[in-house]
Formats: C-alpha cells, sequence, structure tokens
C-alpha cells in the first residue's frame, strides 16, 4: 500500500474515532446505566437475575473492547 495523502489520513482519523466512540456508548448504556438502576434500586433493573446481569454487562464489555480495538487496528495504518 503506498503513502496516504493528507485527506485519507484524516478519514482514517475519523474512522478509528467513530469506533472509539461507539465504545464509549456500549460502556454508558451497557454497564453505567445498568449499574446505576441498581445502585439507586429502580424497580425493573431489580426484577433482572444476577448471573443475567453478569452476562449482559460481559457482552457490553467484550462489545466495547472489541470495538476500541478495531480502532487501534485502523490507526496502525497510519504507523
Amino acid at each position: 500500500m503506498g503513502a496516504l495523502n493528507p485527506a485519507e489520513v484524516e478519514q482514517t482519523k475519523l474512522l478509528a474515532n467513530a469506533f472509539d466512540r461507539a465504545s464509549t456508548a456500549c460502556v454508558t448504556v451497557g454497564i453505567v446505566t445498568p449499574l446505576a438502576g441498581y445502585l439507586y434500586n429502580f424497580p425493573n433493573f431489580n426484577a433482572i437475575s444476577g448471573g443475567r446481569m453478569a452476562v449482559y454487562l460481559a457482552g457490553w464489555l467484550l462489545s466495547a473492547v472489541l470495538l476500541h480495538y478495531m480502532a487501534r487496528r485502523i490507526l496502525r495504518r497510519l504507523a
């Protein structure tokens, strides 16, 4: 692959940033929000069993990690 022009470099950075923002959203929606629901005793959150919630949280965390890893892989093209 040849050298990237400045526009392609910026497009690559934007793509990587989009993946990283998506990973942050996964953490916020899938981990922080349910934990806040448990902390403040919202009824709907207390209806979910602990094991099911653990699987749910692990799934969101895995999604966030994979999206962040993809962003890092994209940025490696610039090195």
